[in-house]
């Protein structure tokens, strides 16, 4: 469980640099340029995505189980995560309606994937792997939108035929990954 813990740390520690300490990430980039920050970055989130992998994976072999969801929950659950990939999508198709409305969809996403899946999940690296994401997710949002309102910062509006194919683009990548994806990198299929 260290690793995995280590992980986190390190993974949502990196990407919580403008949650936390935004003065701190301004003076290195003004200091060193940006370059340099991005390089170091990345160099620690993949450290801290491997450290959650691998530490995730160890803890796996151990279960220490919290409680047995109920089956109805798992339903829930991916209703939920289908929530999520429209959200992950509405942060990359441009001048959706969902964006335009919500500012931050992807941190939204993570924010439902992590629910979602404290529903389904009742073991204890399970429980600690999506309440950590869910922390930062929260926490990530609100900080992102305070940014927004500090800066003034106008979203443009969104057309429904962005916004229809937000919600397809979605709807494919959560069916893709849910009856294909899943299963195949974590050994968990979520429909049987």
């Amino acid at each position: 469980m260290t690793v995995l813990l280590i992980g986190l740390l390190l993974f949502l520690g990196v990407h919580s640099a403008r949650v936390v300490a935004e003065p701190a990430r301004q003076r290195f980039i003004a200091e060193r340029g940006e370059n340099a920050w991005k390089g170091l970055y990345s160099l620690l989130s993949v450290a801290g995505f491997a450290l959650v992998v691998w530490g995730y994976g160890l803890a796996r072999a151990q279960p220490v189980l919290l409680w047995v969801p109920p089956a109805a929950l798992r339903h829930l659950s991916a209703l939920l995560v289908l929530l999520a990939f429209v959200l992950l999508a509405a942060a990359y198709v441009p001048r959706n309606p969902i964006k335009a409305r919500l500012h931050h969809p992807m941190v939204l996403a993570v924010k439902v994937w992590a629910f979602a899946h404290l529903l389904a999940n009742g073991q204890l690296h399970q429980v600690l792997l999506f309440a950590a994401f869910l922390v930062w997710a929260a926490l990530s949002f609100r900080a992102a939108r305070a940014r927004d309102r500090a800066a003034a910062v106008v979203y443009p509006a969104g057309g429904l035929a962005a916004g229809v194919a937000t919600v397809v683009a979605g709807g494919v990548a959560w069916a893709v990954f849910a009856f294909w994806l899943h299963g195949w990198l974590f050994g968990v299929r979520p429909f049987g």
